[in-house]
């Protein structure tokens, strides 16, 4: 008697859409480019909009302040120094400010970016909640070394007691790895502090 074996049905392939589920347009970026040269705040006091980029670590934090600075530039740059290896640390220490450069030399554009320590899985790791939630506030003065052990404390050096509204960070941006399903759950519960504190500053989050 031959085997009587069934075979089973292939898996059916999700139906392809027949339109996109968002329309991105990746052509003409004149527009939105002449919008940001021309860019000026609002506000007479403030200098400039503050960026602040935070995330776990290796999600291209660094690498995205150089692809802008490529872009205003128009030739290739590395402002904000990148690590070419994949590794649980972080490659930034310090918290620092990175300004793009108009085409007049001097001048530069009234936006700046702010890199952090990226945020590592386990207590004593990579930049602490309290120390963005103190640069949020603009109490981080540029060039403080951050610790993974201690928070930046109001007796340091460079600790900034009297913030200005240019210290301040005005939009919080949170970079994340695409493949997000495997950050580490002490990652996340650190980037959900940050966001609610951010919330609680009145902070617009992207």
């Amino acid at each position: 008697m031959g085997g009587s074996g069934s075979s089973q049905p292939a898996p059916q392939r999700a139906p392809i859409l027949k339109t996109p589920w968002r329309d991105i347009s990746w052509g003409d970026n004149r527009e939105a480019l002449h919008y940001l040269k021309k860019f000026q705040p609002q506000n007479e006091e403030l200098k400039h909009i503050r960026v602040l980029f935070y995330g776990p670590v290796g999600v291209g934090k660094s690498s995205f302040i150089n692809s802008v600075n490529n872009v205003f530039q128009q030739r290739m740059t590395h402002q904000a120094l990148t690590s070419t290896r994949t590794a649980d640390q972080s490659f930034t220490k310090k918290y620092e400010t990175y300004k793009i450069q108009k085409e007049d030399r001097g001048n530069f554009y009234p936006f700046v970016f702010n890199d952090i320590m990226g945020l590592e899985d386990g207590d004593g790791r990579g930049v602490r909640a309290d120390d963005l939630k103190l640069a949020l506030m603009g109490h981080v003065k540029e060039g403080y070394k951050f610790h993974p052990l201690s928070s930046l404390s109001a007796c340091d050096p460079y600790y900034n007691s009297s913030p200005s509204i240019s210290d301040r960070v005005h939009v919080l941006v949170c970079f994340n790895n695409a493949n997000a399903s495997e950050t580490k759950s002490s990652v996340l519960q650190k980037m959900k502090e940050i966001r609610e504190a951010a919330s609680d500053l009145g902070k617009k989050q992207k």
